[in-house]
């Protein structure tokens, strides 16, 4: 599910927002590596617009609520700590690092789209016009529309 939220919200940002890049990594951002010396992995953001230097980040529910399947809370990471703890410290490291570097993020949490019980009811005309405001919201232009 969360991919297919994510490939929908991004489908409704081209729309505002013009073509930009999914699955986006940069040198700059690199998570934790097991050996002390060594360069960690090179994280991901959802979806970029690099003319406009914006990330946007969608935020499914893990990133908000203990999620047994996304946390493995019985499985330290490569950080020390298990999933969902190093999934927060990730995203605020992402942040922190694309701002450092000139990018305007947005957050798109989960639960500002419209949802029917677990599952995202892709109601195209709310989640745009959610989408737009919190876009303008940053001070980025939106397409007309």
């Amino acid at each position: 599910m969360a991919r297919e939220a994510q490939r929908y919200v991004t489908q409704l940002l081209v729309e505002l927002l013009g073509p930009g890049e999914t699955e986006r990594r940069f040198d700059w951002c690199r998570g934790d590596s097991r050996d002390p010396a060594g360069v960690g992995r090179r994280l991901p953001f959802d979806a970029v617009w690099e003319s406009q230097k914006v990330i946007v980040e969608f935020d499914e529910r893990q990133h908000d609520e203990p999620v047994d399947l996304f946390d493995k809370p019985q499985r330290m990471t490569v950080s020390g700590v298990h999933r969902g703890e190093q999934r927060r410290r990730y995203d605020e490291r992402k942040v922190r690092l694309a701002q450092a570097q000139g990018y305007t993020v947005i957050r798109i949490p989960a639960n500002a789209l419209v949802w029917r019980g677990r599952r995202l009811s892709k109601d195209r005309s709310a989640d745009l016009l959610t989408l737009r405001r919190l876009v303008s919201g940053a001070g980025i232009t939106t397409n007309p529309g």
